[in-house]
């Protein structure tokens, strides 16, 4: 059996997810390198601008559904458009990032495919006709292997698991705009407004550079040197469960068991004991520096860079540093 693989690329704020290139280097993998049955697809007016960068990933074929029901991103509009594309074009394989977005609409899609929902994987490939996937469990200590036999698998790649791969930079895709049928009755919800925050901070989730902080942070205000380091950066700034819990970070900050799992390429602990619900949240992390004036901490045993003294005065000279190498 030939699998042909539709891979959703996530476009936000007009600006292309790094998880697009992460989920086609897997895809890529997945099919041994046969890109003429790896597409993808774009969402939202003036999304096409993206092509040209996802056939540098290998996407041969790229659709393009240029529709204002798309440009902020909805449940329903999102899988009308992404379920006709599928069942016109008879797709097996359809993967897409495990961001809040992806898992908000992908197990919908699944169902409405009678198809086989594999979420938050590290990594998948084909054993014969089967989609086998690889899924952390236990805090991270052991995973489980997912297969999937179904006629239609979907699949959520957890994002920064792997880098994205350039096939040919001056690659050149199939483009087809998509007209999509939008039945507009089946729309329950409807934005009224966007709200920016204060910053363009990205979701922890996707952060390629997260700041955590924890207990020894004493206050809601004293996070504020986090945010700053973070800032110059471009990357997220965390919290631990007992940072939480003591006010001073709201939850959907928490990094952790009971909060995210984070996988980004720095990952910087902040007077974070190493409690095991905290490291199995941040633990594949690619690096860990840890700094605590705890010598015997836990956090230590897993950091890969280890700083023993007050955040308060080595957070500071990070920022300054990081200014100097920016500059």
């Amino acid at each position: 059996m030939s699998h042909k693989v539709l891979v959703y690329a996530e476009v936000r704020n007009g600006k292309l997810k790094s998880t697009a290139g992460e989920t086609l280097a897997e895809a890529k993998k997945m099919l041994g390198g046969k890109l003429e049955n790896l597409h993808a697809v774009l969402l939202g007016e003036g999304c096409e601008q993206h092509a040209n960068t996802l056939a540098t990933f290998g996407a041969s074929k790229i659709y393009v559904v240029d529709a204002p029901e798309t440009n902020t991103y909805q449940g329903e509009p999102t899988i009308q458009a992404l379920d006709q594309i599928i069942k016109k074009n008879n797709y097996t394989i359809i993967v897409g990032p495990a961001s809040p977005t992806g898992r908000d609409f992908f197990p919908r899609l699944a169902i409405r495919n009678n198809g086989a929902m594999l979420t938050d994987v590290v990594s998948f490939s084909l054993e014969g006709n089967s989609v086998i996937a690889d899924i952390p469990m236990y805090l991270g200590k052991c995973g489980k292997v997912a297969m999937s036999q179904s006629a239609v698998t979907f699949i959520t790649l957890r994002p920064n698991v792997r880098p994205s791969e350039v096939v040919d930079s001056n690659a050149q895709p199939a483009i087809e705009k998509f007209a999509c049928q939008f039945d507009v009755s089946k729309f329950t919800a409807k934005v009224v407004e966007v709200r920016k925050g204060a910053s363009e901070r990205p979701d922890l989730t996707e952060a390629n550079i997260i700041i955590s902080g924890g207990r020894a942070m004493a206050s809601k205000d004293n996070f504020k040197i986090l945010f700053e380091c973070a800032d110059v950066v471009h990357g997220s700034v965390g919290a631990s469960r007992a940072a939480v819990d003591s006010g001073y970070a709201p939850y959907d900050m928490q990094v952790g068991q009971t909060g995210k799992t984070v996988n980004p390429s720095l990952y910087i602990a902040c007077g974070i004991s190493g409690s095991i619900q905290h490291l199995s949240g941040m633990r594949t992390s690619k690096c860990i520096v840890a700094i605590n004036t705890d010598a015997d901490a836990p956090i230590f045993q897993k950091a890969d860079y280890g700083i023993i003294a007050d955040l308060f005065q080595v957070v500071p000279i990070l920022t300054k540093e990081f200014k100097k190498i920016i500059e």
